[in-house]
C-alpha cells in the first residue's frame, strides 16, 4: 500500500469566515444535493448524504472549532455499509488565515484501517487524491 495519508492545501481568495460555512456544510464534498447547500454541521451528529450517481455516503460530525478546524467520518469505499472503524476515513479541514484570504488545508486518513483488498483500498486512495483536487477548486469557486 503506499500510503495511509492524503494531504491537500489551498489558498483561497476569501476570509476564512466566508469560506467556514461552505466547509461545515456536512459531506459537501460528496453530495450534489443542493438541498443540503447552508446546512451546518454540529458536533456528534450523524447522517447520510446523497450523490445522484453514487448514492449514499454516512458522514459523522467529529469535531467543530469554528472557524478553524473541522473532521468528519465517512463511509466512500462501502456503499451501504453503516459507518464503523473499519468502512470509515477520517477526514480534517484546518482553515488559516492568509493575507486577505484563507489557506484551507484537508488531511483524509485511516486508508489502513479499511476492511478491504489491498487493490480496493489503492483504487480509493486514488479516487480521493483526484476527488480532493476537483473538490478544492470548486470549493473555492464557491467562496468568490
Amino acid at each position: 500500500m503506499g500510503t495511509d495519508v492524503i494531504e491537500r492545501e489551498i489558498v483561497i481568495a476569501a476570509a476564512p469566515e466566508r469560506v467556514w460555512p461552505l466547509v461545515a456544510e456536512p459531506g459537501f464534498w460528496a453530495t450534489d444535493d443542493e438541498d443540503a447547500r447552508g446546512r451546518q454541521a454540529v458536533a456528534g451528529e450523524s447522517l447520510v448524504v446523497r450523490h445522484s450517481e453514487h448514492g449514499g455516503f454516512p458522514v459523522s460530525v467529529e469535531k467543530v472549532d469554528p472557524p478553524h478546524y473541522i473532521a468528519y467520518r465517512w463511509v466512500s469505499a462501502f456503499p451501504g455499509e453503516p459507518l464503523r472503524e473499519d468502512t470509515a476515513t477520517l477526514v480534517e479541514f484546518t482553515l488559516t488565515p492568509e493575507g486577505d484570504g484563507t489557506r484551507l488545508r484537508v488531511v483524509e486518513s485511516g486508508f489502513g484501517a479499511l476492511a478491504t483488498t489491498d487493490e480496493n483500498r489503492e483504487n480509493v486512495i486514488t479516487d480521493h487524491t483526484g476527488g480532493w483536487e476537483h473538490c478544492l477548486t470548486v470549493l473555492a469557486e464557491r467562496a468568490a
